[in-house]
Formats: structure tokens, C-alpha cells, sequence
């Protein structure tokens, strides 16, 4: 009998721009639809700006008993494409894992080495923020990016922990989650299960 781990995702962001709040957000989504979930941030001596994660990790059916950060994720989230020149985002990433990247370049114009079977999807996240929220921050945006990317929540699912997150600003970071989900490009190199 095979035993499947929780589907682990790390998310890279800078301070402020709302990783955590995006982890919250699926995590708590997840756990609406009946699953287990965790989300959690990684604090040190960070500051607005400084490079930051946050975990995730959803199970269909089991408690999840890892208090750990995601040493190797199924799904990589970087909010800021400027990290990738700092951080190794990549680093442990699964052998069918897929990095969510928010980035104005297409897939010929990303210079960063995925292994063969390692999938990327892009999403021009700053843009969509910029347009519908009318600031360049990107976490809900990115939460269409990675729901599209893989389905770890259903779009239904999150529409009320924005809601009680934002308040009356939720439509408008509902409306920047739907059309980043719409619009995310996704490079398979092997089939995302």
C-alpha cells in the first residue's frame, strides 16, 4: 500500500507583499472542502522587503502531523520575480513538481534550470494586480495562478475566506484571483497528477 504524503507547497515573496495571507487563505479554502490543511510562515529577522516563505500543506484524508517548513515541494510559488536572482526557488523541488512563477517574460524569456520532468506555469501577476486592485500586490493573484497551475482548492472554496479576509475590497482581489486563473500559462514537461 502506497502512503501519500500531504501536498507540500512553499511560497517566495518579499515582506509585505502577502505570502503568509496567501497561505492562509488556500489553507483555510482546503480545509472548507473537508481536508486537512496547515499554513505557516517562516519568521526570522525579515522586514518589508526582505526575501520571506510560507508553507502550505493540504491532505485529502489524513491529519497532517509535519510541523516543518516544505523542504520539498510539490508546488512552488514566487510573488516576486526578482527573487530569482537571490534565492534558489527551485531548490528541492519534486521531480513532477511545477513552479508558479509571477513574471512579465514568456517561457523562452525565464532563465531559470527545472529538471525534465519539473513543470512551469507563468502569470503576469504584477500587471493583474496593478489593473484590478490598483496596487502591485500579489498574493490573491497568485492564488488563481497556483489553483490553475494545480487544482489543490476550487475556486468556489476560496470566495469566502477573501471575503472574510477583505472585507469590501474581497470583490476586487476575487475578480484579480479569476483572471490570473484565466489567463496562467502552464509548460508541461510530464502530466501534473
Amino acid at each position: 500500500m502506497e502512503i501519500l504524503e500531504p501536498i507540500a507547497i512553499r511560497i517566495h515573496g518579499r515582506g509585505g507583499q502577502g505570502a503568509v495571507t496567501l497561505a492562509e487563505i488556500v489553507a483555510q479554502a482546503a480545509i472548507s472542502e473537508g481536508k486537512y490543511a496547515q499554513a505557516f510562515p517562516s519568521f526570522g529577522p525579515e522586514r518589508r522587503g526582505a526575501p520571506v516563505q510560507a508553507y502550505i500543506r493540504i491532505d485529502d484524508d489524513k491529519p497532517i502531523r509535519i510541523r516543518a517548513g516544505v523542504v520539498f515541494p510539490d508546488i512552488v510559488v514566487v510573488l516576486d520575480p526578482g527573487l530569482l536572482n537571490i534565492v534558489d526557488v527551485t531548490s528541492g523541488l519534486k521531480e513532477n513538481g511545477i513552479l508558479v512563477l509571477n513574471t512579465r517574460q514568456n517561457f523562452d524569456g525565464i532563465d531559470i534550470k527545472l529538471g525534465d520532468k519539473q513543470n512551469l506555469a507563468i502569470i503576469d501577476a504584477t500587471s493583474i494586480a496593478r489593473e484590478i486592485l490598483g496596487a502591485p500586490i500579489v498574493n490573491t493573484t497568485m492564488i488563481g495562478a497556483l489553483i490553475k497551475a494545480r487544482d489543490v482548492v476550487k475556486v468556489e472554496s476560496l470566495l469566502e475566506p477573501l471575503n472574510k479576509r477583505f472585507g469590501r475590497l474581497a470583490e476586487k482581489n476575487i475578480n484579480a484571483m479569476k483572471k490570473a486563473y484565466e489567463n496562467t500559462l502552464i509548460k508541461e514537461r510530464k502530466a501534473i497528477g
